[in-house]
């Protein structure tokens, strides 16, 4: 596992997703991402890497809807392959699947590919590059967005056939559409205590603990104060955010308390909501 996805980081580890039509979502996420189901019921799926951890859950609620247009929610969630020959013999199983990829980007710290998901759920499958090469000035990461060299990278795969994720495959960061990137950042950087890394030109923010490039993006790309997605809609229900401990948790709640925001405790666990109504479970 990446160091930045353990204690004593708080991290991203699970997310799950609204989707139309469950069965639909299911071959997509097994055929396309390589996901094995470990949990199925009539309305929900659980889907895994290594075929214990969850890692996406899939729910089709009441009267689904599509995701109407300009709104909060998930931008896209990233999953982070162990290598680069990873991401070159996923890169040889989309061509071969036909299925279309939406871009793709050396970042300076990464390589990533972006995609679609059935219902316009944004997917990045990427690797971290060495983070010697991460340009690094004091607290800040820069990041940058230059073509990918998808002949260089499909090339390490040779002649192997993709066999699903890798097992070490994690939910790397996750990207957000909110509506106000200062009442964002006041919500997670006071109230988390996650750290700022880099600003993009007053439209989208980029987070860690630890050191990392990021653990969450934030973007106003759908336009400031924009609205939330309805409950029926499909798009992300929550994510999942990991604490060190159960003293770390408490204290950051606490934190968020004193900032204004309220906390749901419920049988499903312990929630929260940012000032975009995005959900987050805080979990151990």
């Amino acid at each position: 596992m990446s160091k930045y996805h353990e204690s004593p980081s708080i991290y991203i580890d699970e997310i799950e997703l609204r989707v139309l039509n469950l069965n639909r979502s299911k071959e997509f996420y097994t055929k396309i991402m390589g996901f094995k189901v470990i949990e199925e019921e009539e309305k929900r799926v659980v889907l895994s890497a290594d075929g214990v951890k969850p890692m996406v859950t899939l729910v089709e609620p009441e009267n689904p809807i599509p995701k109407p247009p300009r709104r909060t929610g998930l931008y896209h969630f990233a999953i982070l392959l162990p290598s680069r020959k990873d991401l070159g013999l996923f890169l040889k199983h989309i061509r071969e699947m036909g299925y279309p990829i939406v871009g793709g980007a050396y970042h300076g710290v990464s390589e990533a590919v972006y995609l679609q998901d059935v219902d316009d759920n944004g997917i990045e499958i990427y690797r971290d590059i060495d983070e010697k090469h991460w340009d690094r000035k004091n607290n800040q990461i820069n990041m940058v967005t230059e073509p990918l060299d998808y002949k260089a990278i499909m090339a390490l795969a040779g002649e192997e056939k993709w066999q699903g994720l890798p097992e070490d495959t994690i939910l790397g960061h996750i990207h957000l559409h909110v509506g106000d990137l200062d009442q964002a950042k006041r919500f997670y950087c006071e109230g988390l205590s996650f750290d700022l890394i880099m600003s993009m030109a007053n439209s989208a923010l980029f987070i860690s603990t630890g050191g990392y490039h990021h653990h969450i993006g934030l973007n106003i790309w759908h336009g400031k104060n924009a609205p939330p997605l309805p409950d029926n809609s499909a798009g992300m229900k929550y994510f999942s955010l990991v604490f060190p401990n159960a003293e770390i948790r408490e204290e950051k709640i606490n934190n968020l308390k004193k900032l204004g925001y309220k906390i749901i405790e419920d049988e499903a666990g312990i929630f929260t909501k940012d000032p975009s109504e995005n959900l987050i479970k805080l979990v151990l």
